[in-house]
């Protein structure tokens, strides 16, 4: 039976071992974390911020080259259901006394049907309700008013919200994203964007595609320069609100964030659409980039590396007649 120094000295050796394998753990997770930090600091700070219309609260699909699912907007100046005129995206209310009839509102309608043509034919305003043939002629009534009536306010709806009806049709008429054989680094305009990846509503141009590409380049060079006034040329107003959050908050820490050597490396579009006189245009992208975060004052690394990485992310794009197009949204991918 051991004695109780050896007890204790093989206690504490497993003691040491365990703190050994804690270690290693630390060791081995610091980088990872330091990674994740930088990747965070890029353009958009990491998060999902920015607005997509009226399908804003809306996924966009999936493809090529973002498979997964994107994160909700952390950060959004949308409301939901915004972009939709409220009457036509209230649902009806049922029940007894609901908008589109309900059961007191068809029989109602029935009994006025039958006390008119009670008087038309001489029987007095309630004379129509007698006998079986006139409760058979009720009921008969009330399916003809409820249906006439649903008819009515279907049409007054078409007819007062066009806007929103065009808006629900492209929607649901754009089939799901397919499968894309051009895309990847080579393939599509550049090496990076591929075509044909979903027939969407709102035809996507190559000189389009051409505009994508160099607004991620472009916004990244302005971030890293922090030119807020270069940001309002290239992004919504809303977006430029976010940038300079972020700005002023490594200003804070007083470091700033570097991205350099942006290139695309693959590119689909996941939908486009449009609403009203906006064009909107949803594409994932992958690129390449080298992110790292200096001090202000000795311009030491803080976070990051010279190492280049990747980064895959949904960008929306909106455009206004006659405008270019600007950046609306940055979304992460899962």
């Amino acid at each position: 039976m051991p004695g109780i120094w050896e007890t204790n000295m093989n206690f504490s050796q497993r003691s040491r071992s365990l703190f050994k394998t804690i270690a290693v753990v630390l060791a081995l997770a610091l980088p990872t974390a330091l990674a994740i930090s930088s990747a965070d600091a890029r353009v958009g700070g990491g998060m999902s911020s920015g607005s997509r219309g009226s399908r804003t609260y809306s996924a966009p699909p999936s493809t090529t080259t973002a498979p997964g699912s994107t994160s909700q907007f952390n950060r959004t100046y949308s409301q939901p259901g915004a972009g939709m005129n409220s009457a036509a995206a209230a649902p009806a209310r049922g029940g007894l006394f609901g908008r589109g009839g309900g059961f007191l509102g068809g029989l109602a309608a029935g009994f006025l049907g039958a006390g008119l043509l009670g008087m038309l034919f001489g029987g007095g305003l309630f004379g129509g309700l007698g006998g079986l043939s006139s409760i058979i002629g009720l009921i008969i009534q009330v399916v003809l008013v409820v249906v006439v009536v649903r008819l009515a306010m279907s049409w007054w709806k078409r007819r007062h919200t066009p806007q929103a009806a065009y808006a629900n049709a492209e929607a649901g008429a754009g089939p799901g994203p397919q499968a894309n054989n051009r895309s990847g680094l080579g393939g599509g305009l550049g090496g990076g964007f591929g075509f044909g990846a979903n027939n969407a509503p709102l035809e996507i141009k190559p000189d389009d595609y051409e505009a994508f590409e160099r607004l991620l380049g472009d916004v990244q060079t302005a971030w890293s320069n922090e030119d807020v006034a270069k940001l309002h040329t290239l992004a919504t107003p809303e977006m430029v609100s976010y940038f300079e959050q972020d700005l002023a908050q490594n200003r804070a820490r007083n470091v700033v964030n570097k991205v350099s050597d942006v290139k695309l490396l693959q590119g689909d579009l996941a939908e486009s659409w449009r609403e009203g006189e906006t064009d909107y245009a949803t594409v994932a992208l992958r690129f390449a980039l080298t992110d790292k975060t200096l001090d202000r004052n000795t311009g030491a690394v803080v976070a990051g590396s010279e190492q280049p990485g990747e980064a895959t992310e949904v960008w929306t794009f909106a455009r206004r007649p006659g405008g270019a197009w600007e950046l609306s949204a940055i979304q992460q991918t899962n």
